[in-house]
């Protein structure tokens, strides 16, 4: 409830009044205006500014409840996105254990292929050296070391039938074997098991190839040995005792570093031997 102003009093009634009532109604009157046109705006914006208000708390409630939705769910994305991370790390954890074993065993495998490598190496040496050894006894490989020089020729007057004959160089090279010769060789022609020294006409042939004086036969063996053991034998003996019949000459020389080439690569197949299978060994081999 609200007081309203009094009216201004007319101009009959301020000559009546007092001038102290007149001073005090005029400025009662007034303050009552100046509350008045104050109180008239502000009565008709309060429900305009309760709405605006209202709409504010409304639309800040909404942002509220938006931001908590939003975060929530965020919430679920990030528990998610952890929860994958966390797998991928336990996966790529599980590939390293499984590269890391696949490591180790390829290690073991290496180190098994090296011993069997090693092994391997060393068993290829040995037959390395057995072939060596085989070749140079049988005459295929060729072979180089110290023994002497034996040189043989025919006299210079000596008739047609006492030339040097094949059989007085195979006897000369028995002689070189008995003494300790380990290679021999004949004119460049090394001599071996399945070899022949032989008469072809009037020409001698070692591995069926002609050979003429003056006759070089080295022999590989110890010095020696073979200078001293070589008439003491019984076919050394026997050349000599030819020799000194026909006048053949003949010396023998110590040498150091002789080489003697390998024997022909044709004369290594084996025409009519066969090797003897055991029966006991599949394949074959030596009983």
């Amino acid at each position: 409830m609200t007081t309203e102003p009094a009216a201004p009093a007319a101009p009959a009634d301020r000559a009546r009044t007092p001038l102290l009532a007149l001073i005090t109604q005029e400025a009662m009157d007034r303050d009552y205006q100046v509350a008045a046109s104050r109180r008239g705006p502000e009565a008709h914006a309060r429900p305009a500014l309760r709405a605006g208000v209202v709409g504010v708390v409304a639309a800040f409630a909404l942002l509220v409840t938006v931001a908590a939705v939003q975060t929530s769910a965020n919430a679920d994305v990030d528990q998610e996105s952890r929860s994958a991370l966390i797998g991928r790390i336990e996966a790529r954890r599980a590939s390293l254990a499984d590269l890391r074993d696949s490591a180790a065993a390829l290690r073991e495998e290496n180190l098994a292929a090296e011993d069997a490598l090693r092994s391997l190496g060393s068993r290829y040496a040995d037959v390395q050296a057995d072939h060596a050894n085989l070749g140079a006894v049988t005459g295929f490989e060729a072979v180089r070391g110290d023994g002497v020089r034996l040189t043989v020729d025919n006299s210079p007057y000596a008739a047609e039938n006492e030339l040097v004959r094949s059989t007085d160089l195979a006897t000369i090279a028995n002689a070189l074997w008995s003494a300790g010769a380990e290679a021999i060789s004949i004119n460049g022609q090394r001599l071996t098991g399945t070899g022949a020294i032989s008469t072809s006409g009037d020409a001698i042939e070692v591995n069926l190839v002609g050979v003429a004086p003056p006759y070089t036969i080295l022999a590989i063996g110890d010095q020696g040995s073979l200078a001293s053991r070589f008439v003491d034998t019984p076919s050394g003996l026997q050349f000599v005792a030819v020799a000194n019949q026909f006048g053949f000459s003949w010396k023998m020389d110590k040498e150091d570093d002789l080489r003697l080439p390998a024997a022909p690569a044709s004369m290594r197949k084996l025409r009519f031997v066969e090797q003897k299978k055991n029966p006991k060994v599949e394949g074959g081999g030596p009983p």
